[in-house]
């Protein structure tokens, strides 16, 4: 979950150690959360530069306006000064396997997204090839799945055949770069804007909060997997029966420890260095 201010005539994104399960914020922050998110964004954001350019001006407080910087302490390593942009009004989903949202409609329908798809794929299957998939971007509930033609009756087909090649380029060369140290990039989600008339990549990119990781070494069709993110949140939730509705009930802390290890193990994995722990016991947001 991420904080927006306005600065001047940029945006200041904070992304805190606040977590949500089915569309209700939970009580208990999970430290280092907001770090990870940041950190794996930058990483990404200089790994696909050469395929788009994203909206990031400056990830270090110190050349932050000098208003922030008194905040160095609460900003350090989890907040990014950005440029402004027109968001695009569609999320940019992109599934290499069959999961979630996509594997529910392929058991009603045979397709995702109007997307016809072999017939006896089972859950977590992997696709013949990765599909595009958007979905319209709501402020309350769920994102809704539609179709290609849906999202360029929408915005145009001219830039929705762009969104399609730049989501499916960034999401090919990160794949093949999570491959090599393990982890399956299931599918990922991307926002993107236009700012200075050039179209640009916005928001986060490609952390567990917006895309499914799995391990490699324990992947098996058929099944739902183990990842890299809030799953032990979620599991601990379904596990006491809560009725999903507010208010959300306090996280022991084996679960809030689980789930920060999760994280933080994303970031060694994919960025191949350990996340400096100087203030992952202070957790912004909570």
């Amino acid at each position: 979950m991420r904080d927006v201010y306005e600065v001047e005539d940029k945006l200041l994104i904070v992304a805190t150690d606040r977590i949500s399960a089915f569309d209700v914020v939970l009580p208990n922050p999970i430290p280092g959360k907001g770090e990870v998110l940041t950190q794996i964004s930058l990483f990404w954001f200089d790994y696909i530069s050469d395929i788009v350019e994203n909206h990031l001006i400056s990830a270090e407080v110190d050349s932050f306006p000098t208003a922030l910087r008194e905040y160095k302490e609460q900003l350090q390593s989890r907040s990014m000064l950005v440029r402004r942009a027109n968001v695009v009004p569609i999320e940019c989903v992109v599934r290499g396997y069959l999961a979630g949202s996509g594997w529910k409609e392929y058991r009603q329908t045979g397709e995702v997204c109007g997307i016809k798809l072999p017939a006896g794929l089972v859950e977590s299957s992997r696709l013949p090839e990765p599909i595009f998939t958007p979905a319209t971007k709501v402020d309350t509930g769920h994102d809704q799945n539609i179709s290609e033609n849906e999202m360029a009756n929408i915005i145009g087909r001219e830039l929705t055949d762009k969104l399609k090649d730049l989501s499916l380029r960034v999401y090919a060369k990160a794949s093949r770069y999570a491959a090599e140290r393990g982890i399956i990039i299931c599918d990922t989600k991307f926002e993107f804007g236009i700012a200075d008339g050039k179209l640009i990549i916005v928001d986060e990119v490609l952390t567990p909060d917006s895309s499914r990781f799995w391990p490699a070494e324990s992947y098996q069709a058929g099944r739902p997997q183990p990842s890299y993110d809030k799953q032990y949140v979620r599991d601990y939730l379904e596990s006491i029966q809560w009725n999903k509705q507010p208010p959300a009930p306090e996280l022991p802390p084996e679960v809030i420890e689980a789930t920060s290890a999760k994280y933080l193990e994303a970031y060694r994995i994919l960025v191949g260095r350990e996340l400096e722990e100087k203030s992952l016991g202070e957790s912004a947001g909570d």
